[in-house]
C-alpha cells in the first residue's frame, strides 16, 4: 500500500494509508442511524483482522495561512470509518478518487448506501427520493441505478407518508419492513390505522395476519360506509374492545343482528372463548344467588292475599285447605 501524501505518484486505483482525523464525512450521506452495538461488533473484527474494504474518498484542499492543507471527504465506508475511530486505529486504507462535483458524490454516496442489506427502510427510502429530487430521475430511473424493480422503489417511497410514530417504530426495529404495506392499506384511516399499528406491536403480529387484518377492516369500511353505526352500537363496540382486548363489531338487523370478533392467532382464538365462558359462568353464578334469594325458606307458609272489595271478605270457601296437595293429573298440560 501507498502514502498518501504523494497521491500523484502512484496509479490510479491504488489503495493509499490515510490518516483518520483527516477523512471527514459526506454531507450527502443518506444514512442517519448506526446500530452501536453492531457497530462494536465490527470494531472488535476490525481489531482482530483490520479493515478488509478500502474506504472510498475524495482529495479536498484548502487554503490556510500557512498554505494548502489536504482533507479527504468521504464517499464509502462511514460504517467502517467510525468502528475504526473505535478500535483506535490512526490510518486506515482507502481509495482516492478523482475529486467528482457534489452531485456525483451524492449519487455516489446513495448508491453505496442503498445497496447495502443493512440500511435502515426508512434512510433507503430518503436516499431515493433525494435521488429523484436532485436528478431529476423518475422511479424506474432509482430502480435501474440500485438494481431494484419500479415497484420496490415505489413501495419504498411511500413509507415516508406514513405517521411520525410508525416511522419511528421502523427506525428501532419495533416492527419490520414486510409490516408497512397492510399499514399503508389503511393511510385513509387513521384511526384504525393507528388500532392495526397496536395489534402488531403488542400481539407480535406476523405480516400475513397484518395483511389479513387490514383487508378485513377495509371492506368492511366499504361495507359499512352507507350504514355508519349509531352512537350507542359504536358505545357498545368500544365496551366490548376494552373487555375482550380485540376488535369488535355489531351490525344490526332489524331487533336483532350480529357481532363480529377478530383474532389472530389460535392462542387469541383459545383465549377469547375461555373469557366469554368465564363470563357467562360468573353471570349464571350471579343469577343463581339470585333466585335462592327470593325463593321461599323450606317450612314456610305461602302467603295469599286477602281480598275485599264492596261485597265484603272473601268468602271462606275460596280460600285454599292448609294441607293441599296437586294430584299427578292436575299437573299434565303443564309446561315449565
Amino acid at each position: 500500500m501507498a502514502d498518501a501524501t504523494n497521491p500523484n505518484e502512484v496509479p490510479a486505483g491504488s489503495v493509499y494509508w490515510v490518516e483518520v482525523e483527516k477523512i471527514r464525512p459526506n454531507p450527502f450521506q443518506p444514512r442517519r442511524e448506526f446500530d452501536e452495538i453492531k457497530l462494536g461488533e465490527l470494531s472488535e473484527s476490525i481489531k482482530q483482522y483490520g479493515i478488509l474494504q478500502p474506504l472510498v474518498v475524495v482529495r479536498v484542499e484548502r487554503a490556510v495561512e500557512t498554505g494548502t492543507v489536504v482533507d479527504y471527504e468521504l464517499i464509502a465506508g462511514e460504517r467502517r470509518l467510525r468502528a475504526a475511530k473505535l478500535a483506535g486505529l490512526a490510518h486506515v486504507p482507502v481509495v482516492i478518487r478523482d475529486e467528482p462535483a457534489d452531485k456525483v458524490k451524492l449519487e455516489l454516496a446513495l448508491i453505496e448506501n442503498v445497496q447495502r442489506e443493512d440500511l435502515n427502510p426508512l434512510d433507503r427510502a430518503r436516499a431515493f427520493k433525494q435521488l429523484m429530487d436532485e436528478f431529476n430521475l423518475t422511479q424506474k430511473d432509482v430502480g435501474i441505478r440500485v438494481g431494484k424493480s419500479r415497484e420496490f422503489v415505489a413501495n419504498t417511497l411511500r413509507m415516508l407518508s406514513l405517521p411520525e410514530y410508525i416511522q419511528k417504530a421502523i427506525t428501532e426495529n419495533r416492527i419490520n419492513e414486510g409490516h408497512t404495506r397492510p399499514l399503508l392499506m389503511l393511510a385513509e384511516k387513521p384511526e384504525e390505522q393507528e388500532m392495526l399499528f397496536n395489534d402488531i406491536y403488542f400481539k407480535r403480529m406476523t405480516v400475513r395476519d397484518a395483511e389479513r387484518a387490514a383487508r378485513r377492516i377495509a371492506v368492511d369500511r366499504i361495507r359499512r360506509r352507507d350504514t355508519v353505526p349509531d352512537a350507542e352500537t359504536r358505545s357498545l363496540e368500544e365496551r366490548l374492545r376494552e373487555m375482550l382486548g380485540t376488535r369488535v363489531y355489531i351490525e344490526r338487523k332489524g331487533i336483532g343482528g350480529k357481532i363480529s370478533i377478530e383474532f389472530f392467532s389460535e392462542d387469541e382464538l383459545q383465549n377469547l372463548v375461555a373469557h366469554v365462558a368465564s363470563a357467562r359462568a360468573e353471570a349464571e353464578h350471579h343469577h343463581g344467588s339470585a333466585e335462592a334469594q327470593s325463593a321461599p325458606q323450606e317450612g314456610a307458609r305461602p302467603v295469599v292475599p286477602e281480598f275485599e272489595d264492596d261485597l265484603g271478605a272473601m268468602p271462606e270457601s275460596v280460600h285454599p285447605p292448609q294441607n293441599a296437595q296437586a294430584r299427578e293429573s292436575d299437573l299434565k298440560g303443564f309446561t315449565i
